[in-house]
């Protein structure tokens, strides 16, 4: 079974059930979910006097998203990705940039490595990536 996350529109019903004083499993059949999905909602985002906010809900969720994922090392426009670029100009492999990145040491780019599978993917990335349209 797969799961999807609580849409805006789910969470305001949840706000507006929940001011109401409907119980958790009437909230969860008006959104067709399960109660215990309701029930965490409510826990994992209440403020300090009990209320539940949708808005605020929202955000907290887009802040715990942000935080488990990594940032990208190779962003387009950046030091880091002009010098792979640079690199690949150059016929080098991304196995070989990346036992090149490896061994340089450049200030400005504090932890300057990137695995050859970080260079393949924005050469493969679908729809066709920049680094692709040049090679």
């Amino acid at each position: 079974m797969s799961y999807t996350e609580l849409s805006v529109e789910e969470r305001a019903t949840i706000q507006i059930g929940h001011a109401q004083g409907f119980s958790l499993r009437r909230i969860a059949r008006l959104i067709n979910r399960s109660p215990s999905t309701i029930s965490r909602e409510l826990r994992r985002n209440r403020d300090v006097c009990g209320s539940y906010s949708a808005r605020a809900a929202q955000e907290q969720m887009k802040a715990r998203r942000q935080v488990c994922r990594p940032s990208r090392k190779l962003l387009p426009g950046s030091e880091r990705f002009e010098l792979v670029v640079h690199m690949l100009r150059e016929r080098l492999s991304p196995e070989q940039i990346a036992g090149k990145l490896r061994r340089m040491n450049i200030p400005s780019l504090r932890d300057a490595y990137v695995c050859r599978g970080t260079i393949y993917n924005p050469i493969y990335a679908l729809p066709v990536g920049e680094l692709r349209k040049e090679l």
